[in-house]
């Protein structure tokens, strides 16, 4: 959402939205969300069941086993079981590679104010200064203070909105495919591998951030159809995904704003005393001296 402060864009600027302050922040919990919702919303896996084609559950395993059964009692049978096919989602690992990073290759250190900062996000015109810039230079230049002339500003007041450079960890993530039929299972597998053509890369995103994935080329199976017992027949995939994600600030703890507003100064004014230095006084006919 840049823009260059050239006059033939001053109209468009005008007319910016005012609320780029709300960004929230990349974190985490922002990363697992998008994974989630990726996988839950956008894939919306469904397969034949024995009530139909509907579709699969996801359930996310970083949450407590209680709430789990008390938030969706449907994926569990009388004794507390779980139905099958249901859709697994789990974090494992998060590193901090350097060699593995976005387009941010070079640190960049925040302002050492209280204020913090170190990349702009957005700019945009501040409107009321600049409009009392504007009518303060038409009223001196102009004799007659009712003149409605316009004349050029340049006097342009921007807001610049910044932020902490963006810390990039890969995240790896599991996703578990658990069945109870061959074909369920060749219903849920397929999207993971067509779904991103001859790439093994998708682009997810939550809270206003895009984040890239990367589909390991390994869809590693266990099954018990070889064995012959009186176990419940099982078929279970592994999808392990490798997520590029970044954070942005220290979270909850942090001590700065996340998002800092900043002005930029159009006039610089220098004050003198005229009585130190003996100016003249051009209004007094006598004695034109500011002391004796």
């Amino acid at each position: 959402m840049r823009f260059k402060p050239s006059a033939s864009e001053q109209e468009k600027e005008y007319s910016m939205p005012n609320k780029v302050e709300i960004l929230e922040p990349s974190t985490i919990e922002t990363i697992d969300l998008g994974i989630y919702r990726y996988v839950n919303e956008e894939l919306s896996l469904s397969t034949t069941t024995n009530e139909g084609f509907k579709k699969t559950p996801v359930i996310w395993l970083g949450t407590d086993r209680l709430f789990q059964v008390k938030n969706n009692k449907e994926i569990r049978d009388s004794v507390g079981k779980i139905k099958l096919p249901i859709i697994t989602v789990n974090r494992d690992t998060i590193a901090k590679d350097p060699a593995f990073k976005g387009s941010f290759q070079a640190h960049i250190f925040e302002n050492s104010d209280y204020k913090g900062g170190a990349i702009t996000r957005f700019r945009r015109i501040q409107q009321e200064k600049t409009r009392n810039f504007a009518n303060a230079d038409v009223a001196r230049s102009s004799k007659d203070s009712r003149d409605t002339g316009r004349s050029d500003n340049k006097k342009i007041v921007y807001e610049s909105l910044t932020s902490p450079i963006p810390t990039y960890v890969t995240v790896m993530y599991t996703i578990v495919l658990r069945t109870e039929y061959q074909q369920q299972m060749n219903d849920l597998m397929t999207p993971f591998i067509t779904r991103t053509g001859q790439l093994n890369s998708f682009i997810f995103e939550y809270d206003g951030h895009k984040y890239e994935a990367f589909i390991q080329s390994d869809f590693s199976e266990n099954k018990n159809t070889t064995a012959l017992n009186e176990d419940e027949r099982m078929f279970e995939t592994k999808v392990s995904i490798k997520v590029l994600g970044y954070l942005i600030g220290d979270g909850s703890n942090r001590e700065k704003p996340q998002i800092t507003i900043r002005e930029n100064a159009v006039e610089v004014k220098i004050s003198r005393e005229r009585v130190i230095v003996g100016d003249k006084a051009p209004w007094k006919k006598k004695d034109k001296d500011y002391r004796e």
